[in-house]
């Protein structure tokens, strides 16, 4: 089973406002940021996307085939979490998010929510991952009333075995700062990032699935998740 996807305005957005599915909210947030984000900070951060592609990390990214790699992390109650005892229990879909101060990664996080029984019931089980400090990683399960485990990768420890972290270009740095304070969330002055990925790891250790692009504002899709799941649990 094989999909991969080749590819700020910062807002918070409440239960109540997200639409009927991920991809139509995505759709709205990002002409809403096309009308009004200003021309320098939408071609600074187009060109760090196009950065992000050409640096070669999609090709480099564990990928569908590859075994994932054990890890063990915190998460939001400081309880340690490992991915491989957690397959026990059967498939995990691994989701990187780059922080709860991202608007894509907040609307992606609250639909799984909202779809998490289905995940559950096609045989999964839900791990989100950031490089955000712990508190931060709470405030975010407690925003969203996540029920699936948030886990903090300071530093990018377990992005970096994954092959998916990445240096932020100073000059998107710049527009972070002025916002979001990504070095503040993530307790580093690194300025790195992991890729929005999402990954459905078999039992086995096996990744089953993978959506891999360099732009944060793609991403993988409940009902894709959940084909998966079926599709591998049948």
């Amino acid at each position: 089973m094989l999909r991969i996807l080749t590819a700020a305005v910062v807002i918070f957005f409440s239960s109540a406002a997200i639409a009927s599915n991920l991809a139509e909210d995505l759709d709205r947030f990002v002409k809403e940021y096309i009308n009004t984000a200003p021309q320098d900070v939408q071609t600074d951060f187009n060109r760090g996307i196009e950065e992000v592609s050409l640096s070669g990390i999609l090709d480099k990214a564990i990928n569908v085939g590859d075994y994932a790699p054990e890890f063990k992390l915190i998460n939001a109650v400081g309880k340690e979490v490992s991915l491989y005892d957690e397959l026990e229990k059967g498939p995990v879909v691994l989701v990187w998010y780059r922080g709860g101060w991202c608007p894509y990664c907040n609307l992606q996080l609250q639909h799984i929510q909202r779809k998490l029984a289905e995940i559950a019931e096609a045989g999964g089980q839900v791990i989100a991952i950031s490089p955000e400090l712990p508190d931060k990683t709470m405030t975010t399960k407690e925003r969203h009333m996540l029920q699936f485990q948030v886990l903090s990768d300071v530093n990018n420890h377990v992005a970096d075995r994954y092959r998916l972290a990445y240096t932020v270009p100073d000059y998107v740095v710049d527009h972070y700062d002025l916002s979001s304070k990504l070095n503040a969330h993530n307790g580093d002055d690194e300025n790195r990032l992991p890729l929005a990925v999402t990954y459905v790891v078999g039992k086995n250790g096996v990744v089953e699935y993978a959506f891999l692009d360099a732009d944060y504002k793609n991403r993988a899709t409940p009902e894709e998740i959940i084909s998966v799941l079926r599709y591998i649990n049948k």
